[in-house]
């Protein structure tokens, strides 16, 4: 069963429990889903900002782009659970003999690379999200814009939970370098944009 298909309540709960998925990856792929939503609600709103066709326009293509975010932002609050669950998974190999040490090993590092690219694209999906509420914020209902803006808050809280798990399971050679930059980038990236949404001083 998806996580998803828990009631809010007993998705908390199971966040809550000792077990450590659904952790914060999971949560962080929540909180973009949950804005993604928020910003399709804006965009779709028969009231824009200013009346003019071009308004529609920008709000339709920004309701496009979060919905396909959101979709794929679903998915990974169970994959990223799935993740972990391997690296557990790997960890509790035997590790006797030299051969199955060499095993261990094999796994963990192949573990260890899908739980650092699984929150990495959740947080690549959490920037989309944040571009749009960008365009909901600018374009759509002013009545709606703390929507469009606490869409953006939870975009920005996802993505900083996300790479904050990316850096943690991220080496500082070979692909895990390369992932680390990509994080750094992405911060950046989103952290310009929340100031600009006024979510950051």
């Amino acid at each position: 069963m998806s996580l998803l298909e828990l009631r809010a309540v007993d998705f908390l709960d199971r966040i809550a429990g000792p077990e450590p998925t659904p952790g914060g990856g999971s949560a962080a792929a929540l909180a973009g889903a949950t804005a993604a939503a928020l910003v399709e609600m804006v965009c779709s709103m028969s009231k824009t900002r200013s009346g003019p066709a071009q308004d529609r326009a920008r709000l339709d293509a920004a309701k496009a782009v979060a919905r396909e975010a959101g979709a794929r932002l679903r998915l990974l609050v169970d994959q990223d659970a799935a993740a972990y669950d391997a690296v557990v998974a790997a960890y509790r190999l035997p590790k006797a003999s030299e051969e199955e040490k060499g095993r261990r090993r094999t796994a963990v590092a192949l573990a260890m690379k899908r739980a650092t690219e699984t929150p990495l694209g959740t947080a690549e999906a959490c920037l989309v999200v944040l571009k749009a509420a960008q365009e909901a914020a600018s374009h759509g209902n002013p009545n709606a814009l703390s929507d469009a803006r606490a869409g953006g808050a939870l975009a920005w809280a996802g993505l900083v939970g996300a790479l904050e798990n990316v850096r943690i399971n991220a080496a500082a050679e070979g692909w895990g370098k390369r992932a680390l930059e990509q994080a750094d980038a992405l911060q950046s990236d989103a952290e310009k944009r929340a100031r600009e949404l006024k979510l950051l001083l």
